[in-house]
């Protein structure tokens, strides 16, 4: 990867300008154009070493509801229920875990109401009922910020 790369990944991971041209910024910043600053974070993104590039915002103060669910799945029917609860935009993301409760994944929804009838739907459409409901107490915001110019003064 190359320095300007680098460069680009530790200033728009802590965030980028609210702006009408957001990446004028940037390209200011590093003397390139705006396409190019386009261009390089695009290039990333294919290559993997940018997952997601998009807006983070606080779900509860848009008064959303969420939670984790969890669900004991049979080895041979984890790829057929993941695609089932893969077809709803209200699940941000699913993952597997080696544990009695072996497929876990999270919904978002704007109200308790359509969250529990996603919940009971995915139940009845996998026929799976084996599924645990863990809605956070409390919330824990992690913030982690890699630096990828480690060598910068050397």
């Amino acid at each position: 990867m190359e320095d300007i790369d680098k460069k680009l990944l530790n200033e728009i991971q802590e965030g980028i300008k609210i702006d009408e041209r957001p990446f004028n910024y940037i390209a200011d910043k590093f003397n390139l154009t705006e396409n190019e600053v386009i261009k390089r974070i695009n290039i990333l993104k294919k290559q993997g070493y940018i997952r997601r590039f998009g807006g983070v915002f606080s779900s509860k103060k848009l008064g959303y509801v969420s939670t984790l669910c969890a669900m004991s799945v049979p080895k041979d029917k984890i790829y057929k229920v993941a695609q089932t609860i893969n077809k709803y935009d209200e699940v941000t993301h699913n993952y597997l875990r080696e544990d009695k409760y072996n497929v876990w994944f999270t919904i978002i929804a704007p109200s308790k109401d359509k969250l529990n009838t996603i919940i009971e739907t995915i139940k009845e459409d996998t026929g799976i009922h084996e599924l645990i409901n863990l809605p956070s107490n409390r919330d824990y915001k992690v913030k982690m910020v890699l630096d990828l110019e480690v060598n910068k003064d050397a």
